[in-house]
């Protein structure tokens, strides 16, 4: 097993340390019991070690499903490498294994509604008279400004939250009305339209909103969203995740019982993408690294089809 040359492998892939220890581990443990070397390894050998998890050592379907994916690495760098010439864990799969609960799915006609009310009650109409002082009706107009162009791009152009602080300044550009997402673990870098209706929420933020916020960072940033201000009652270590994502979800929450997060959002965003451009460019579009990834999404179009024919015959 060529250890060092896999580990390399994985980091070009850009996966945590903590999973390409854990892959790499799994990889051993089949070399360990399989007794042959790596170049000789067939498909019936695979199959024979997953039923040797299954039947001696009791571990579960979604343990095994792991291990397969740690093989199918494993065997893909060796055949990129070309070392072999196929992989034996191509088109395996582990039955049984539970699939993740789907919300509900999204439109675009009612992600554009739902944003709207969001604007509408949370930014535009926002009644800010409980605050006493000017300072935290101020923080208040930042705050909202800054959210609600983070809201926008969340729903426009699906990308997980994790992906909105890695945002700089250079990373759009109003001319061309593009922006470019950096992708981090395993989502990929890709430049995305923007939308006609979002230019006024970049130029409102650039030109009101960030410029304030500015003149309370401590030290020079790049990012397109900064914290705010550091005598800010709610300002914490974790400022982006805790005094961002989870008040928005709350509000939106209040708006529209169906939302559950912003996980279903980009869901959303992707089942749209595969529905109208197809599956290769839902895929570069959402950043995923591997098609199976994008596949996941397309039982969401399965069950919307489903609705459609209920209620179109209902009988």
């Amino acid at each position: 097993m060529d250890t060092n040359g896999f580990r390399k492998y994985l980091e070009s892939k850009e996966l945590k340390p903590i999973t390409i220890d854990y892959y790499v581990r799994h990889v051993k443990i089949f070399f360990s019991k399989t007794k042959k070397e790596d170049i000789q390894v067939t498909k019936p050998d695979i199959l024979k070690f997953l039923e040797y998890l299954k039947n001696a050592r009791k571990i579960q379907n979604h343990t095994r499903y792991h291990y397969l994916i740690a093989l199918n690495y494993y065997f893909t760098f060796l055949y990129e490498n070309e070392k072999i010439v196929s992989n034996p864990c191509f088109l395996l799969k582990i039955r049984g294994i539970n699939k993740k609960k789907l919300h509900k799915i999204y439109t675009p006609e009612e992600l554009d509604q739902l944003f709207d009310n969001y604007y509408q009650i949370f930014v535009r109409g926002y009644d800010d008279s409980h605050h006493r002082h000017e300072a935290q009706k101020q923080y208040s107009i930042l705050y909202r400004g800054r959210n609600a162009l983070i809201v926008s791009i969340l729903f426009n152009q699906g990308t997980a939250t994790g992906e909105i602080e890695t945002i700089e300044m250079d990373d759009f550009d109003l001319i061309k009305a593009t922006i470019r997402i950096k992708g981090k673990y395993r989502r990929k870098e890709r430049v995305l339209p923007l939308k006609a209706t979002q230019i006024g929420l970049f130029m409102h933020y650039l030109q009101n909103i960030r410029p304030q916020l500015v003149e309370y960072q401590t030290t020079e940033s790049n990012k397109l969203f900064l914290g705010l201000p550091a005598i800010s009652y709610k300002t914490t270590d974790n400022e982006m995740k805790r005094n961002v994502f989870k008040p928005i979800t709350e509000q939106i929450k209040s708006i529209d019982k169906n939302f559950v997060n912003f996980q279903q959002i980009r869901a959303s965003v992707i089942s749209f993408w595969i529905k109208t451009q197809g599956l290769r460019k839902a895929q570069h579009l959402a950043g995923h690294r591997c098609i199976c990834s994008t596949e996941k999404y397309v039982t969401n179009n399965l069950d919307g089809l489903i609705d459609d024919i209920n209620k179109l015959h209902p009988f």
